[in-house]
């Protein structure tokens, strides 16, 4: 039987992902050649201290996990919208830790964020510069010929391969066993194309190289070894094409900040996260800090009375129960020190007394 759910939002990693079934027949991908998942560890930046802390201490609810399962069996994005601090973009580094999906790839999005910024970068500068000191090498070294006439030898520092990068979209696409994770962070803060850009490379799973496709009849097997995101690992691509095996698993987050067009909406699976309620609050207290003492838990009540009346973050909360327990200040002063750390994120209401 199908194991449902392959997520299940505990704190245990497993390899439930390898039981996943078969995906829909329009939205089955054959990308080649396959490839290996990562180690856990080759991307220092993905799994340090701070976002490890934060996937193993992520608190799902049930509907956060039923919805994560669907966009896994639909092979779909997973659109996460919510007020700040409700945990966005924590979910993909939990849903990584638990599957086993590798280190998470991170696409911060700002207004001038583009597609192919997603999908790869490349320095015909740097090329350029590459080839002038090729030009000014004997014809022959002492290693033998340095390239071929075309200047795509793979011995030969200006080939496009060794100034191009796959970007955190374009390496999730790559053909990998398993699904990797993608955090497209805060989508709602991109020029207003980008969303229309992105449906038919996350519909298609696959994308082109051009700087490649170009240079590829002068290859072997139209293959070149280029730089994945994240670390300076090479992996082939063939042709200049690139289609993915295992559909990734792609979060997007959004602060609600802006509408998306029906046709994205309709191409992904939505989960609206809300403000957390006071056993979840207190869930969440435990999991980062410890059992909440008598203080702490005050401090929750006091957090819930306000967030009924103004926006406010969870890390807002941490912040102050934290600073409760560390600074050894007297109740009167860590009164007033919360006050200072919870301010309301929107319009400040004109009752805004702790």
């Amino acid at each position: 039987m199908p194991l449902w759910p392959v997520y299940t939002g505990t704190e245990e990693p497993h390899d439930g992902i390898t039981r996943l079934p078969p995906p829909p027949p329009w939205r089955a991908f054959d990308g080649r050649p396959a490839l290996d998942p990562p180690d856990e560890d080759a991307d220092a930046a993905a799994v340090s201290p701070d976002r490890s802390h934060r996937a193993a201490t992520y608190r799902a609810t049930p509907r956060t996990v039923q919805l994560v399962n669907a966009a896994l069996y639909l092979r779909r994005p997973l659109l996460v919208t919510g007020p700040p601090g409700t945990g966005k973009s924590s979910l993909v580094y939990a849903v990584a830790r638990e599957l086993r999906l590798g280190p998470v790839l991170r696409w911060n999005i700002t207004s001038r964020s583009t597609l192919h910024d997603g999908l790869y970068q490349y320095d015909p500068l740097s090329r350029l510069y590459a080839a002038r000191r090729t030009a000014q090498l004997p014809a022959e070294g002492p290693e033998g010929a340095r390239g071929d006439s075309s200047g795509e030898g793979a011995g030969d520092e200006s080939g496009v391969e060794n100034h191009l990068r796959l970007g955190p979209l374009g390496t999730a696409l790559l053909p990998y066993a398993r699904p990797r994770a993608l955090l497209i962070d805060e989508i709602d803060k991109s020029d207003l194309d980008l969303p229309n850009d992105l449906l038919n490379v996350l519909e298609e799973g696959q994308y082109e190289i051009p700087e490649l496709v170009r240079t590829a009849r002068h290859r072997r097997h139209g293959r070149a070894e280029v730089m994945v995101d994240g670390t300076g690992e090479r992996v082939p691509v063939e042709h200049g094409r690139v289609r993915c095996r295992s559909f990734p698993f792609v979060v997007l987050t959004s602060n609600g900040e802006r509408e998306f067009p029906p046709a994205f909406l309709r191409r992904c699976v939505t989960l609206r996260l809300r403000q957390p309620d006071d056993r979840q609050l207190a869930d969440i207290v435990r999991a980062h800090l410890g059992e909440p003492d008598a203080y702490a838990q005050g401090l929750i009540e006091r957090f819930l009375a306000r967030a009924g009346t103004g926006d406010l973050a969870t890390d807002q909360l941490l912040n102050a129960i934290y600073l409760a327990g560390a600074s050894g200040l007297g109740a009167e002063s860590l009164d007033d020190l919360a006050e200072q750390l919870m301010p309301y994120l929107g319009q400040t209401p004109s009752a805004d007394a702790f």
